[in-house]
């Protein structure tokens, strides 16, 4: 009986278990390594992009404010329908990509006089986190030139779908922001469009 018991709960010996082999490890760790690549430049890309977010943000003030210029002017009858237009087709705003300069004495962005004006300046808020409204000034603001940036602004008669003569109470209103990211050094463009009709 003893020799029978011992047969019967004798251990069975498992077959030889197979390790990886040296291609398999290789093979994995290429693949590994193509996958953290690729990680690491959507991390790189991520990294430029918020970098270069000031200036889109930027970009976004200065087309805006151009435009509420010359709605405002149009709203406060400071000019009238005719003078809203470039200076090729009789009006007051200035064709072709400029600098970014202040308002001159017209108030009114894209004119003549706003190179006698100077150059446009972003302040941003001191150690302290508030305004001292010292900009060009040094103190404790930081003072940021819009050199990077140039701007067109671009008024357009507006035809109808059919064709024919242009709408004489219609115009289209282009912004155009030219700037580059200072990590990319890549032509950016940010445009703002309407149109205006001379009825307030």
């Amino acid at each position: 009986m003893k020799a029978e018991n011992n047969k019967a709960f004798k251990p069975q010996v498992e077959p030889t278990e197979r390790g990886f082999s040296l291609i398999e490890v290789m093979i994995s760790m290429a693949i590994l390594v193509i996958g953290l690549l690729s990680l690491l430049g959507v991390f790189g890309i991520a990294m430029a992009s918020t970098q270069g977010s000031q200036e889109n943000n930027t970009a976004k003030q200065l087309a805006n404010e151009a435009m509420e210029g010359i709605l405002t002017a149009r709203e406060t009858a400071n000019i009238n329908w005719a003078a809203i237009n470039n200076t090729g087709s009789g009006g007051i705003f200035i064709g072709g990509f400029l600098p970014i300069n202040c308002a001159g004495v017209d108030g009114i962005i894209g004119t003549a006089d706003d190179a006698a004006c100077g150059p446009q300046t972003l302040e941003l808020p001191g150690p302290n986190g508030v305004f001292a409204g010292n900009c060009p000034a040094a103190g404790p603001d930081t003072c940021l030139p819009l050199t990077n940036f140039t701007r067109q602004i671009q008024i357009l008669p507006v035809v109808p779908n059919g064709g024919g003569p242009p709408i004489a109470t219609l115009r289209q209103v282009i912004i155009t922001i030219q700037y580059t990211t200072p990590q990319l050094k890549i032509p950016r463009q940010y445009i703002v469009s309407t149109f205006i009709s001379p009825f307030r």
